[in-house]
């Protein structure tokens, strides 16, 4: 059975929990904020205005949202009856150490404990926990700001159990995010590894003088970075090989696709791991037809164009 999220604890008021705080909210739930910054009301007040449209946008009901808010004295106030604490503190271990003690034993014994965390595993700072406590903290790493980015990273950590993986899924889930399991722990896991490593080759192919910051971002919104809106980077790559599919694009560009990277997260790709990825790529998405695939992406890509033509392309200061 799915468990009831009724009552959320957010537990530092940044800016990525000052979004959680709204988006959970705009779900129905009662949210307690807890945060020492002076102007906590203030804070608070001001992205629950700011944020509204952009919910109401999403097709949320947001008559009533401050009304869900409450503002805690302390984290022991904020997660008292909590069913789901969200933490969104420094990235720091020895605070979340301290801070997760705290929630572990202040918060309700049923009450998921989850970290927006973005580069350090859970693993990291609950290994004094007791067993119980330790297997309901995992990670939740949204991408910013997380009431308009769907994604959320959820990796359990060496001692969370299966039970609070699952519960984690259902609660974003119901807050209509689009929760991806990892199963292995990695500093950074993958959405944040993903973007350092376009990241480093970005500001390589500057100091090279190859492009201009401005080029490079035309060549990024113009072609990968639309492609992967719609599809990702495999299925992407996958429909690039044509009916032949990845197969097909590994072994006649493989080669000299691999002769690019000298660096070292190049992957070693021997023979065998390149024949299981290729295999893992074609029962992702074997199962339907390259002709069923192209039209759902050509379809996707179009709608992309259409709502960036709608949107206007001149950036302001306030859009910054």
């Amino acid at each position: 059975m799915t468990r009831p999220f009724r009552t959320a604890a957010v537990i530092g008021a940044g800016t990525i929990g000052l979004s959680w705080t709204a988006l959970f909210a705009a779900y129905g739930l009662t949210v307690r904020v807890s945060d020492p910054r002076e102007d906590l009301a203030e804070a608070v007040s001001d992205a629950l205005e700011q944020y509204a449209p952009h919910l109401t946008a999403r097709g949320l009901d947001v008559i009533g949202l401050a009304d869900r808010v409450h503002l805690a004295a302390d984290v022991t106030e904020a997660v008292r009856d909590a069913d789901v604490v969200q933490e969104n503190g420094p990235e720091r271990v020895e605070f979340k150490k301290g801070l997760f003690a705290t929630l572990a034993r202040e918060a309700p014994s049923h009450a998921l404990l989850l970290s927006s965390s973005s580069a350090i595993p859970s693993t990291a700072f609950t290994g004094e926990l007791t067993a119980e406590d330790a297997a309901r903290v995992l990670i939740g790493h949204p991408f910013n700001p997380p009431h308009l980015v769907p994604l959320v990273e959820v990796v359990p950590g060496e001692r969370t159990g299966e039970d609070a993986v699952q519960a984690a899924l259902d609660f974003y889930t119901s807050v209509g995010r689009t929760p991806v399991v990892e199963r292995k722990e990695i500093p950074g896991f993958v959405g944040n590894r993903l973007q350092n490593a376009l990241s480093r080759e970005a500001v390589y192919l500057v100091e090279q003088g190859v492009v201009t910051p401005e080029d490079l971002d035309k060549v990024m919104t113009n072609s990968l970075g639309l492609r992967w809106a719609t599809v990702g980077p495999f299925l992407g790559s996958h429909l690039g090989g044509g009916p032949g599919g990845y197969r097909h694009l590994v072994e006649h560009i493989g080669a000299s696709m691999r002769d690019m990277g000298d660096g070292p997260d190049r992957p070693a790709q021997t023979p065998d791991q390149q024949e299981r990825l290729i295999e893992a790529v074609e029962k992702a998405y074997g199962s339907s037809t390259y002709s069923e695939l192209a039209e759902t992406r050509d379809r996707r890509q179009l709608a992309v164009l259409d709502a960036l033509a709608a949107a206007g392309t001149t950036t302001t200061k306030e859009e910054n």
